[in-house]
């Protein structure tokens, strides 16, 4: 069931949104009615939605007996449910029924940081033309930085560079070396590779897709070539930059115990080193898929599984596992390459 934006703005502090910011989040926001005992959360749960009372009633339990009566007709009723990580107490209707509003918490605090940062004076990347930040809740939604700390949103926003950009004008060079993200606030892009056969295009990019983050991450050239198809404005951020405010927190490490535990129970490893290296010497069970090959592979991948992606250092897997993500995927990068992962196997043998 959808909400209205005007619904949206009984709820603190969405109330304080503006009005684009507002029907953005409005259009992502879910209203569900759950009947009288539906259990919302358990104390002591971890879980990455917002909800607010909309109509009825919620009985909250404390683990000490303490309870408390929520009721969406009262004050407190404007406020999200229980919003502590982890919940503080169990969330039970009381009422004959209930109408919530979920809401994604991570994308909730992304969308604030955007409005309280478009409201300064001094930030520069804000269009008051009509639809014209619709890049920005595209690249807000974007898998890879679901993870990414509030605080890191906010430098990002303000380290980019905008740059003007005309139809036909190659932006990143295929076998260049990589020194900048890039972000698409308006135009068209064509992705193109060379084969054997020549050039072809393999992708298209528009308003809100990233390019660029491949070669920052496994510290290689480029592996492919990007050109503007309409003029248009990007955005783009330094390699210092990324570094700093991207990589480290959108990349999930696991460590070699972790990694040899989670592949027993199921998960995906994917070696994504040359076949000639694979050949070498390679994790047992893994499945070989070299990175520059990894975009036009992932059409054969599960998103209900878990992958744990390695190569010989990690910066290769940094590549892959971000790539993974921004696609929806679980995905986990091996901390000390291959050969932290075969010792461990080693001492479990």
């Amino acid at each position: 069931m959808t909400i209205e934006a005007t619904e949206l703005a009984k709820f603190y502090p969405l109330d304080k949104l503006l009005p684009e910011n507002l029907e953005q989040l409005a259009r992502e926001a879910e209203s569900v009615e759950v009947a009288k005992g539906a259990l919302l959360f358990k104390a002591g749960d971890t879980d990455d939605q917002t909800i607010f009372v909309r109509a009825g009633r919620v009985r909250g339990d404390y683990p000490d007996g303490k309870k408390k009566e929520i009721d969406a007709s009262t004050l407190q009723g404007r406020y999200a449910l229980g919003d502590l990580q982890p919940r503080r107490f169990t969330a039970t209707v009381t009422s004959r029924s209930a109408t919530l509003v979920r809401l994604d918490r991570r994308y909730m605090e992304k969308v604030q940081t955007w409005d309280q940062l478009s409201r300064s004076e001094n930030f520069r990347h804000v269009d008051p033309s009509p639809d014209a930040n619709r890049w920005v809740f595209r690249l807000l939604q974007s898998r890879a930085l679901h993870k990414l700390p509030t605080g890191n949103i906010e430098r990002m926003f303000r380290r980019f560079e905008e740059i003007a950009v005309k139809a036909g004008d190659v932006i990143i060079h295929e076998g260049e070396v990589a020194d900048y993200f890039y972000a698409i606030k308006d135009g068209t892009a064509s992705v193109s590779k060379s084969l054997e056969t020549g050039d072809a295009i393999v992708a298209y990019l528009v308003r809100g897709d990233t390019f660029g983050e491949d070669a920052l991450l496994a510290n290689t050239v480029r592996n492919a070539t990007v050109t503007m198809i309409k003029d248009g404005r990007l955005m783009r951020l330094a390699k210092k930059s990324f570094d700093e405010v991207l990589k480290p927190p959108v990349v999930e490490w696991l460590t070699p115990g972790m990694a040899s535990i989670m592949a027993r129970q199921g998960a995906v490893v994917l070696d994504v080193r040359m076949p000639d290296e694979h050949a070498e010497r390679a994790i047992k069970g893994a499945i070989n898929t070299p990175l520059y090959t990894l975009r036009e592979s992932m059409t054969d991948f599960d998103k209900s599984k878990k992958y744990i992606v390695y190569c010989n250092t990690g910066e290769r897997s940094a590549a892959a596992a971000f790539i993974l993500s921004k696609l929806g995927f679980q995905v986990f990068a091996l901390h000390g390459g291959l050969s932290g992962m075969i010792k461990q196997m080693e001492k479990q043998a």
